[in-house]
């Protein structure tokens, strides 16, 4: 007996002091993440991961530590390279040599930082290498101008002229067999955020994700002229000149890494843009949960709604 209560009493005590550290540790420390590390390994696969800045609510649009948990699952993969970025854009453009293929995770709607004009160049000569282009959440929305260069490299791309966005739980029943979708089961991913009805080139693309959405959600005139069709929100496209483009609309909440079937998409997207081979049955993703409150950007308390004025009638 007296055995089994020292047995239990560690027990416990591993419990609280697991408990105690994991209570010190800080979910908006963003130190320990490495940045801007490159290899001059050529024989490694290079991923860029550019975080776009604090944006949103908090657990939501958590750019810096959603890059964060894609550089611990790609690195899960022999043979590649990951260089993260913070706050759009480098500060060392010369991460980008070699790059095999670029993640933009932020804003979108114009305020992708590569779109200034000498960003933009250095975009442009690495998809002239033939270098792919993943984009995630409304990193796909773009204002005229650059829409058709982001169509020839990614196949697709959001247009507010019919394009449509929102938040609803979305059920994907059913996964093809694409290589990106290696590993992916059918999921369920509950109160997302999505874009929808994009502009999408005649050929070349391959809809990797698709499911019917919400009626009220049709906000533009071409998408009501659809209701009842599912819709994709995750493609990938391979330019006719060479090179991948991959995207996926999802990613608003960060809660949602902790679905094994979007980490594979998400990890199996980027690795195919770069080129690699995919497994069968997936890239490796193994994930702590604990990742899910760690690296999380500071953003201010929603203010609280202003009281309700109830105005007296005046006697007449």
């Amino acid at each position: 007996m007296n055995s089994l209560v020292r047995v239990f009493g560690a027990l416990a005590a591993i419990v609280v002091s697991y408990s105690a550290l994991a209570a010190d540790v800080d979910p908006f420390d963003q130190s320990k993440v490495p940045l801007e590390v490159d290899s001059s390994d050529a024989k490694l696969t290079k991923i860029v991961l550019i975080a776009g800045t604090p944006s949103n609510k908090s657990g939501q649009h958590e750019y810096f530590a959603g890059c964060a948990i894609m550089m611990d699952l790609l690195k899960q993969t022999k043979g590649v390279h990951v260089v993260m970025a913070r706050d759009g854009w480098p500060k060392d453009e010369s991460i980008f040599k070699n790059a095999k293929t670029v993640v933009y995770y932020g804003d979108g709607g114009g305020k992708q930082p590569f779109l200034e004009p000498a960003k933009w160049k250095i975009i442009e000569g690495l998809m002239a290498e033939k270098a792919g282009l993943v984009l995630m959440h409304q990193g796909v929305d773009f204002p005229l101008g650059p829409e058709k260069e982001i169509m020839s490299w990614m196949g697709g791309v959001f247009l507010k002229d019919i394009g449509c966005r929102g938040h609803w739980d979305m059920d994907f029943a059913e996964v093809g067999n694409h290589p990106v979708l290696g590993g992916v089961k059918p999921f369920k991913l509950a109160g997302d955020g999505w874009l929808y009805n994009m502009h999408f080139a005649d050929k070349g693309v391959t809809p990797l994700l698709s499911s019917v959405v919400p009626d009220k959600s049709r906000t533009s005139r071409d998408a009501k002229e659809h209701v009842g069709r599912s819709e994709v929100i995750a493609w990938a496209y391979e330019r006719p000149e060479g090179g991948r483009g991959f995207a996926f609309t999802g990613c608003d909440l960060h809660k949602n890494w902790s679905d094994e079937n979007q980490r594979k998409l998400v990890v199996n997207g980027i690795l195919w843009s770069a080129g690699m081979k995919i497994p069968k049955h997936g890239a490796p993703v193994a994930f702590d949960e604990a990742n899910l409150q760690r690296n999380l950007d500071k953003k201010e308390a929603p203010k609280p709604a202003a009281p309700k004025v109830v105005k007296k009638a005046e006697k007449k």
